[in-house]
């Protein structure tokens, strides 16, 4: 059978050739092995025409050029040496594009990502349309690896080495403007022109190489280089703490290109991306890849979701304001505000308007694009405006009478088809749905501060909530930008009820007398973005414990804080960054100075007793409370399934990505290796740590939570 083909070759009358990329049944162009021979067939053509006088290389999807390589042809590879040889393969390909005898121009609209990105560097120019869904970049360090088809040789001699260092160590994305000043592109134009503007280079001689500017060119020499790699490793491993193995070899890499020239290069390209392929950190970031494109492509019940065309927001607080504007800026839904007052409504219109700006400001969106998102938002004290809204987040106190109340007032001033999704962060679902009319569109939709940057969203439906309620709200979740994970309405829901034990462990150290930037550092070199106290502080002192009590109720003494502690802090009104008074010290624009510990907060505490723990014991106490946690809700069906217990936790608290998630660390650890760390903690520092049944029975069983061999996902 005729296999379609994703690369094909058309040759115009003024003699340019232009290969349109279009990978056949998918959104997104991705690079697959079996492409090989597609290019290699068509690069032949075009040797053997000696009439071509150009060529470009185009994609025929609406939003992207290439968006990387195809992750699953990795996941493919069983031995270092066969992640080798694709990368070698990937390589002769883009080589035999620099080959060729004709000027060679890459056309790029929307993603030009990873092996996206090596074939426009492989070409001889290239050139960007200025819409805001193109961006270039290597974001292959994000998946544990390098960019193996020559990216780590081609951009630094391209844009100069300092500039391809950051881009290459961060997976950072340029947007147009950006990559036309380092020089990564040639041209910037309207999309309206793209081919037209790329055939007219092709038309010319091979543009000249960049002459990089005198920095740079130092910067490559040997001299440079003895003082940039030394420097920029020393940031590198204050920021990764050794976590990431990939940001180590890519400095090896660019530096025996620059050193040794470019086949050593490309042979220490290829060989770092075949061992790395094999590291347990990139299988497990590769693992969060497919799982968290799984739960997006969830739909989230069997059920059609109900169509969407405006929502309504109750409360103008941060959390109001935060998921109004995302409504409005990601999802493009027009979305009203009711505050019981009208300074609520202004500070929430205020917090989107601060938030555009400064994206105009970065030249990331344009005025008109700014006043169109901000004119989808509009504000009223009473009801008017809300008789048709699809959907209600409601974002009040967590107050149950209030919230019940909120359901009342929906049902009466909106239509009979409105949603009534709560964003609790502690109330059952079930409590404030108890006296609705129709509870069956009573469901939860649990945001985490700040609205705008947290990518999780917990989705809860109460034993009455229907199937459509569930679709409709993951299709609203999805549009703004987010990505949810369905949990059972169960006291603190998952993210938060695996959270609480780990906090407590942390106030439990403090007790001891273990120093607060001590344990923070501990938890921060585990892999967590911050540590357990400064968040306390970051999401407020208040907030944050609000939710203890009711878990102590359900759940009983595991539950229970180390005594007073919290009591004394939150008496002394330290509520943490939000009023300027918490564990660290804040200036009065309530910025940290230099991550400083507040001294007067031992004096609150009384510790009793010296620090005399390791970092990784510190770590080791409060990870081990979170994976029993977890094992718990897996256990009780809190989440559905391992995958959205290791997005939620990834997502939601930033558990450490390059273990992959809970679930995935417990299976690396093994379920006997587990009980064994839970049962020498609870001999030494009390029950709290006594292993959960389903982890006993998994150990004494030998069981996993994910599957052995997982089938081939489809990315």
């Amino acid at each position: 059978m005729e296999m379609t083909t994703a690369f094909s070759l058309h040759v115009r009358l003024d003699n340019v050739a232009v290969v349109t990329i279009d990978a056949p049944g998918e959104k997104m162009n991705t690079l697959k092995a079996e492409f090989g021979a597609q290019v290699r067939a068509i690069l032949k053509q075009i040797r053997e025409n000696k009439d071509i006088r150009g060529l470009v290389f185009i994609s025929a999807k609406a939003d992207n050029f290439i968006a990387g390589a195809d992750i699953n042809m990795i996941a493919r590879a069983t031995s270092a040496q066969e992640a080798e040889d694709l990368a070698r393969q990937g390589q002769q390909i883009m080589a035999e594009i620099h080959a060729l005898p004709v000027p060679v121009i890459a056309a790029i609209h929307g993603a030009c990502l990873g092996g996206g990105l090596e074939l426009a560097l492989a070409c001889h120019g290239r050139i960007c349309t200025d819409d805001g869904k193109t961006v270039l970049g290597l974001p292959e360090v994000q998946l544990g690896l390098l960019p193996g088809s020559g990216g780590t040789q081609r951009l630094p001699r391209l844009v100069g080495v300092s500039t391809a260092l950051d881009m290459i160590l961060t997976g950072k994305q340029l947007r147009p403007r950006q990559a036309l000043k380092v020089g990564l592109v040639d041209e910037v134009v309207p999309q309206a022109i793209l081919l037209q503007a790329a055939v007219k280079m092709a038309q010319q001689d091979k543009p000249a190489r960049r002459r990089l500017p005198v920095r740079e060119r130092v910067l490559a020499g040997p001299l440079g280089r003895a003082l940039l790699f030394p420097l920029v490793g020393k940031k590198t491993e204050q920021k990764t703490l050794g976590n990431y193995p990939a940001t180590t070899r890519i400095l090896e890499v660019v530096q025996t290109g620059l050193a040794q020239g470019s086949s050593s290069g490309y042979a220490a390209e290829a060989k770092a991306f075949g061992e790395l392929a094999m590291t347990p950190q990139s299988q497990a970031l590769r693992s969060i890849f497919f799982a968290s494109t799984d739960v997006k492509k969830d739909p989230g019940s069997d059920a059609e979701p109900a169509p969407l065309q405006t929502v309504g927001v109750l409360g103008g607080g941060l959390m109001g304001g935060g998921i109004a504007f995302v409504t409005a800026s990601k999802g493009k839904l027009p979305v009203r505000i009711k505050d019981i007052n009208p300074k609520g409504i202004n500070h929430a219109l205020q917090y989107s308007w601060q938030l555009l700006d400064k994206k105009v400001k970065r030249r990331h969106i344009k005025g008109s694009e700014r006043d169109r998102e901000l004119a989808l938002i509009s504000g009223t004290t009473d009801y008017s405006g809300f008789r048709h809204r699809d959907v209600v987040i409601e974002a009040v106190f967590e107050d149950l009478a209030l919230k019940q109340q909120m359901v009342a007032e929906v049902e009466t001033h909106c239509a009979p088809h409105t949603i009534f999704a709560s964003n609790t962060s502690s109330l059952p679902i079930g409590d404030i749905a108890a006296q609705a009319m129709r509870p069956e569109q009573v469901i939860g939709l649990h945001f985490f501060s700040p609205v705008e940057k947290m990518p999780l969203v917990e989705v809860i439906p109460h034993a009455g909530t229907s199937p459509q309620t569930v679709a409709t709200i993951v299709k609203l979740a999805k549009l703004q930008g987010k990505t949810p994970v369905v949990v059972a309405d169960k006291a603190g829901f998952y993210v938060n009820r695996i959270l609480a034990p780990y906090i407590n462990e942390a106030m439990r150290l403090l007790t001891e007398g273990e120093k607060v930037e001590q344990i923070d550092h501990a938890l921060v070199k585990f892999g967590f973005p911050v540590g357990p106290i400064q968040l306390l502080d970051e999401v407020g002192i208040d907030t944050g414990t609000k939710i203890i009590p009711v878990l102590e109720s359900a759940y009983g003494e595991r539950f229970n804080p180390p005594a007073n502690v919290v009591a004394a802090i939150l008496n002394d009104d330290r509520k943490g960054r939000k009023n300027g008074r918490g564990f660290y010290l804040y200036d009065p624009k309530g910025r940290t100075s230099k991550k400083q510990v507040d001294p007067a907060i031992y004096g609150l505490i009384k510790p009793v007793g010296e620090s005399k723990l390791t970092a990784a014991q510190c770590a080791e106490r409060c990870v081990m409370m979170m994976l029993n946690e977890a094992a718990r809700c897996f256990d009780e069906r809190v989440i559905k399934s391992a995958r959205d217990g290791d997005i939620g936790a990834v997502f939601g608290i930033g558990f450490p990505p390059f273990l992959g998630g809970p679930f995935r660390y417990m299976d690396s650890l093994g379920a006997g290796e587990v009980v064994a760390i839970l049962q020498r903690l609870a001999v030494q520092y009390g029950p709290r740590f006594t292993p959960c049944d389903t982890l006993l029975q998994m150990a004494d069983q030998g069981l996993r939570f994910w599957p052995a061999k997982e089938p081939d996902l489809v990315s």
